[in-house]
């Protein structure tokens, strides 16, 4: 019996969700959701208790994409995270045929600054920017990519994890910076 079964015995009222229906549910999770889950979302989703089993799976789900698919991967971060995403040799092609961006150029542009100065004042950044940058500074903490600390009356803006997993960059700021610097992200 595998661990799922066993688990879905063990669950009187629960329906059974086979090896293969647990992969796909995971798989399907991890294409839509745009980041990297946890093993404890990655169970939820799977309709399953054991995180191991999900993180297992998700690991099939990595070897798998791997040696059959060229253009995306499943990428594991620590924690342990997963994330399907496309490969950045590959943006350039999916960029001419993507319907709506998640995020404005503008806005972009504002996120760029901020990972270039970070850590950075809303002065600073308005005076960088303008003062569209405050509806900039929503946008891009509504989806993840922003931390915000109060100093004194001032907010601070940084750059989160979820940033530079989406992106591809370094967590480090120096490093990061050098990343922005080397893909020419940055007009100064």
């Amino acid at each position: 019996m595998s661990d799922v079964q066993q688990e879905q015995a063990e669950q009187p009222g629960r329906s059974r969700v086979g090896d293969e229906e647990v992969r796909a549910r995971i798989e399907a999770a991890l294409y839509s959701s745009g980041r990297a889950l946890d093993a404890d979302q990655l169970a939820k989703a799977a309709g399953i208790s054991s995180k191991k089993k999900a993180v297992d799976e998700a690991k099939a789900i990595l070897s798998k994409m791997k040696s059959s698919m060229s253009a995306i991967e499943v990428v594991e971060y620590p924690g342990p995270r997963f994330a399907m995403q496309l490969k950045a040799e590959y943006t350039h092609v999916a960029r001419r045929f993507a319907t709506k961006p998640l995020l404005s150029k503008a806005a972009l542009r504002t996120l760029s600054f901020i990972a270039y100065f970070q850590p950075i004042s809303t002065g600073d950044l308005s005076l960088r920017r303008g003062s569209q940058a405050y509806d900039h500074l929503k946008d891009l903490e509504e989806v993840g990519f922003l931390a915000m600390e109060r100093k004194g009356r001032s907010r601070v803006y940084r750059t989160t994890t979820e940033f530079s997993e989406y992106f591809g960059l370094s967590i480090d700021p120096t490093t990061m910076k050098h990343q922005l610097e080397r893909r020419t992200l940055i007009l100064r």
